[in-house]
């Protein structure tokens, strides 16, 4: 541009991704003031008084000529107030009241406060794959642990007046380079507290070494919360890519992310009152849902058959998938949202179907719709389910302890282990074509017959058939099997109807 006018780099957020912005300065004559074009929304039209008065406490001159401030692309809305930054970065070089040495080079993200300080913004993740992947810099607020994630430089600007002596002058914090800190399971509460609930632990072993879906149904105070919350311990740290894009999601969604950083995997368990947009994701603008802030992670879901049915089956394609596509007006906005589901549920409305100490009061009619709330084709993606009892009093009161958490991660980690060495020796393009879902899964010919006689006696699907014999493999896994034995099938299938029908 020329002697009038300059323009810098800065970004704003769509989804979990940051859009590049080019932030253009022009000044003129005329009625003094500041104009913002490139559909700016209420938040960065806003920006002209946060500017003003930035500039102003921090001692620089407020130029007496109309300044227009030109946002492109101009058909991508402009929303936030992360070009805060940018905008009063533009204006300083194109009034040379700062060095314009670098700036071409620097993707400036922050927000201004009225005293020129610079705050953080939501989305410093996204913002540090944008530079990386533009070739530039960072400059702002952000964290130095996430310029380290991604493997950027930051220079940390927290108040407008550092840019006086020049960007080059701003010192960089971070280093490419980050050790691993992973968390000890031993240090935090153990699978040894749940007492008297041994089988629940075996299907917790098995749905965390092959990521498999777990329902657990039983009466209040058996111990199924305790056992949810206590399943991240026993998956491996999070790691790489999978802990990168579960450290995006977060920061987009404007949650810490430090415990991510040190390995520890997410663990969501939204209120069985939380909307469909705030389960699956949505709003305006549109945020990442709980299912995408497991991403790596675990969602549970307490008292499942008292969340909305909507809500419910809007889980079953991002079970399936792996992912959620949001659509819109102005387009379509994908999440990440791997997530394993964990989910408790009362056998009745009143609980104490089937519990010999405490009569159930609750009708045939009330048991049945009770358990349809959940609907067949969302338990049909359900790998596991348990019935579970209240534990006895006497070995509570004893202190009977049995698995805990450092048994039952040796355990994970060995059968996962296992799965990888078996997986590698497994012929390339297995499980394709009319092969069927065993292929690849080392069943027996005596084994088939046996998957094939119990599911044809429950009447089972495909896709029930499928997980049955993908948590039968798993079994297998566990208990280091090379091939899936009748007993590993028997199991499975013991866990496929074990708990609601």
């Amino acid at each position: 541009m020329g002697s009038r006018g300059f323009c810098v780099h800065g970004a704003v957020l769509r989804g979990i991704s940051a859009v590049p912005v080019t932030v253009e300065v022009d000044l003129a004559g005329g009625i003094p003031g500041i104009t913002i074009v490139g559909m700016p929304d209420a938040a960065v039209l806003e920006a002209r008084s946060r500017v003003r008065c930035a500039l102003r406490a921090c001692d620089f001159e407020i130029p007496r000529l109309h300044i227009t401030v030109n946002l492109a692309p101009s058909d991508v809305r402009k929303q936030g107030t992360g070009l805060d930054l940018a905008m009063a970065t533009a204006i300083l070089a194109a009034t040379a009241q700062i060095p314009a040495s670098g700036l071409d080079g620097s993707l400036f993200v922050g927000e201004l406060g009225l005293d020129g300080a610079v705050s953080p913004v939501r989305g410093d993740v996204a913002y540090a794959l944008l530079a990386r992947d533009e070739g530039l810099d960072l400059a702002g607020h952000l964290g130095s642990w996430c310029a380290s994630e991604v493997g950027v430089k930051l220079r940390r600007i927290e108040t407008l007046s550092q840019l006086k002596a020049g960007l080059a002058r701003v010192a960089e914090v971070g280093s490419p380079n980050m050790p691993e800190r992973m968390t000890d399971p031993a240090s935090t509460t153990d699978f040894s507290d749940v007492i008297d609930q041994e089988l629940a632990k075996r299907a917790c072993v098995i749905a965390s070494a092959g990521r498999l879906g777990l329902l657990m149904v039983g009466p209040p105070g058996a111990g199924k919360t305790m056992l949810a919350r206590r399943m991240p311990q026993v998956l491996p740290p999070l790691v790489g890519e999978e802990r990168l894009q579960a450290l995006l999601v977060h920061s987009v969604a404007g949650l810490d992310g430090s415990a991510l950083m040190r390995g520890e995997r997410p663990f969501r368990a939204p209120h069985h009152s939380v909307s469909t947009a705030g389960l699956i994701g949505g709003g305006r603008p549109v945020v990442p849902g709980e299912i995408s802030l497991a991403h790596g992670g675990v969602l549970f879901l307490d008292e499942m058959p008292e969340f909305g049915p909507g809500s419910l089956q809007a889980l079953r394609q991002p079970l399936e998938d792996g992912e959620v596509r949001i659509v819109r007006v102005d387009g379509t906005y994908t999440f990440p949202c791997d997530f394993q589901l964990v989910a408790a549920a009362n056998p009745c409305p009143c609980g104490y179907l089937g519990d010999p100490d405490h009569p159930c009061t609750c009708g045939e009619a009330d048991i049945h719709r009770y358990r349809g709330r959940i609907g067949g084709p969302l338990l049909d993606r359900i790998d596991l389910a348990i019935a579970m009892a209240r534990p006895s009093s006497e070995r509570i009161i004893r202190g009977q302890e049995g698995l805990g958490t450092r048994e039952m991660c040796e355990l994970v980690s060995r059968a996962r282990a296992f799965a990888a060495e078996r997986e590698r020796h497994v012929p390339e393009g297995a499980g394709r074509g009319s092969a069927g879902p065993l292929s690849g899964l080392s069943f027996s010919r005596s084994v088939r017959a046996t998957l094939e006689g119990m599911a044809a006696r429950l009447a089972l699907g495909g896709r029930a058939i499928a997980r049955v014999a993908r948590v039968a493999r798993t079994v297998g896994d566990v208990e280091c099997h090379p091939e899936v034995t009748s007993d590993d099938v028997a199991e499975a299938m013991g866990f496929r109807t074990g708990a609601i029908s």
